[in-house]
């Protein structure tokens, strides 16, 4: 939770660096981070044999991560921000599903109560922010996006059996940078030329967001399920309000007050009543 509240300042850094495009918003987040990802991983020494699987699980992570954003940030061009927001934050619906029909896992009546009272938050938020929830290009690629994340949460918990967080976390970046990095030379992006403000931006994106928030997020997905630590990220739009309430002057009304409880009560329920895995009798 408290890596999904600093994730919150993505939203302030990305409206900061203004005139990066997004595939570049993304690269550069990546590849400020990727030193510091590198430093904490080679700590950990060499990689041992049962480590290998794990890596490929981070691998693929990176590539969902990539996915998500690059489809969230297109979806920002042909909708408002909140409707693309709104729909990616149903990830974690997909993540306890995933788990309840594909790995085995139960969840019980309360862990469903809490996971509906956090997405009905983000609901509230969204709507509250002024989303129009229809059809259309930009709802569709939010939509995408959705399914992009929820595959990041997941093989990032899978990644997490065995690899550390250090570990784990670098391997996402250094994909992720290639990612991004392919599909704006692809693309024929700009990658210079930008004020400092957006320079300094893109350093805060890549240090606290990318770095600071990943890494505890990294370290929380080792000891809760997938989809109690996928509820906590919906975490991040209640920060978002509040540090767009702060920084950006952006008062935030009733409706989102609301969510704002919905999505923290819901995350205390399920956080409470994790799923658990169905043994055989």
């Amino acid at each position: 939770m408290i890596g999904a509240a600093l994730l919150g300042f993505a939203a302030i850094f990305v409206k900061w660096a203004v005139g990066v495009s997004p595939l570049a918003v993304g690269f550069y987040r990546m590849l400020f981070a990727l030193p510091v990802v590198l430093y904490l991983a080679l700590r950990e020494g060499a990689p041992q044999a049962n480590e290998f699987r794990g890596i490929g699980w981070a691998a693929f992570g990176g590539l969902c991560f990539s996915l998500d954003l690059w489809l969230w940030h297109t979806a920002l061009h042909w909708t408002t921000a909140a409707n693309a927001t709104l729909l990616v934050g149903i990830a974690p619906l997909w993540v306890a599903l995933v788990g309840v029909l594909f790995l085995r896992f139960r969840l019980g009546r309360w862990g469903w109560v809490g996971l509906l009272l956090a997405l009905s938050g983000a609901v509230s938020l969204g709507i509250a922010a002024g989303a129009h929830l229809g059809g259309g290009r930009g709802e569709f690629l939010g939509f995408l996006a959705s399914f992009g994340y929820a595959g990041y949460m997941l093989s990032l918990s899978r990644a997490r059996i065995t690899l550390s967080a250090p570990r784990a976390l670098a391997v996402v970046v250094c994909a992720a940078t290639l990612v991004f990095g392919l599909l704006g030379m692809v693309q024929g992006i700009s990658f210079h030329g930008f004020s400092s403000q957006a320079w300094l931006a893109l350093l805060g994106l890549g240090l606290l967001v990318q770095v600071g928030a990943w890494w505890l997020i990294t370290w929380g997905f080792g000891h809760v399920p997938a989809s109690v630590g996928s509820l906590g990220l919906l975490t991040q739009q209640a920060a978002t309000v509040l540090l767009g309430w702060l920084l950006l002057r952006e008062i935030p009304g009733f409706g989102q007050g609301v969510g704002i409880l919905l999505i923290l009560g819901g995350i205390a329920l399920a956080a409470t009543n994790p799923p658990v895995p169905i043994t055989r009798k």
